[in-house]
Parts: structure tokens; C-alpha cells; sequence
């Protein structure tokens, strides 16, 4: 799929990683990668962000990266507009720049804070941040 605009790629990720959440969860990861946008350690575009290598497992797992579910993904990005727009946060994620699935234990995740728990991600960010 052709990523052409902010937007797009964050909705994207929404999609992906959040679709069957509630509306505070899918915030709560659009604003992690809003986050690394800010961070000097990832790239400097929501796109690039989105599609850096080993990032957003979706992104590189072989499948289509085409939506299929229509109603999921409309709300998405209508979604990433208006937070691209208003800047809507959630205020525990604060400047977390990782999270990962509850239900998943991955090998960084010792080395970082953890921020807090909305709906099925853990949210952290660097020691020091």
C-alpha cells in the first residue's frame, strides 16, 4: 500500500495494532508514535516512524497491509485526523515511546519505565525520559 500523507500512515497503524480497542486505546498508541516523531532516536515522520524496520510488527509480516474491515478502518482515520489536528493525549502514556500487547513479554521491555496499562498494551518509556 502506497503511504501518502501523515494521516494515512497513522491510521494505518491504528488499524492494525488497535482496531477491535476502544477509542482511548487506539489514542494511546497514535500517541506513541507521535512520540518517536518527537524523539530524536526514530525517524522523523509518522510514515517513517510507521514503517521503520522491526517497529509496528504489521508492517513487515508478509500479509496485505490493505484494510479489509471497512467500518474499523473509517474510524481510524477519522481517528488519526482529528488527533493529528487537536493533539489529543492520554495523560499516563505521557512520553512513552514503546508498548506491547498484555498478552506478549518481549526481552525490552526490563530495560525500560513502565508508563501504564490502557486497555490491552503496556506502555513505557526510556529510564531518564
Amino acid at each position: 500500500m502506497l503511504l501518502t500523507s501523515a494521516a494515512t500512515c497513522l491510521a494505518l497503524n491504528l488499524y492494525f495494532e488497535a482496531r477491535s480497542q476502544d477509542i482511548l486505546s487506539q489514542i494511546a498508541v497514535a500517541q506513541v508514535t507521535i512520540n518517536r516523531v518527537d524523539s530524536p532516536k526514530f525517524p522523523p515522520t509518522i510514515c517513517e516512524v510507521v514503517t521503520q524496520k522491526g517497529q509496528f510488527s504489521w508492517f513487515s509480516d508478509g500479509k496485505s497491509d490493505r484494510p479489509k474491515e471497512t467500518e474499523a478502518w473509517k474510524r481510524a482515520l477519522n481517528l488519526a485526523k482529528m488527533i493529528l489536528k487537536n493533539d489529543v493525549q492520554v495523560t499516563c502514556v505521557g512520553s512513552s515511546t514503546f508498548y506491547h500487547a498484555e498478552y506478549v513479554k518481549p526481552y525490552w521491555a526490563k530495560t525500560l519505565h513502565k508508563n501504564c496499562k490502557v486497555g490491552q498494551h503496556i506502555f513505557y518509556q526510556e529510564v531518564g525520559s
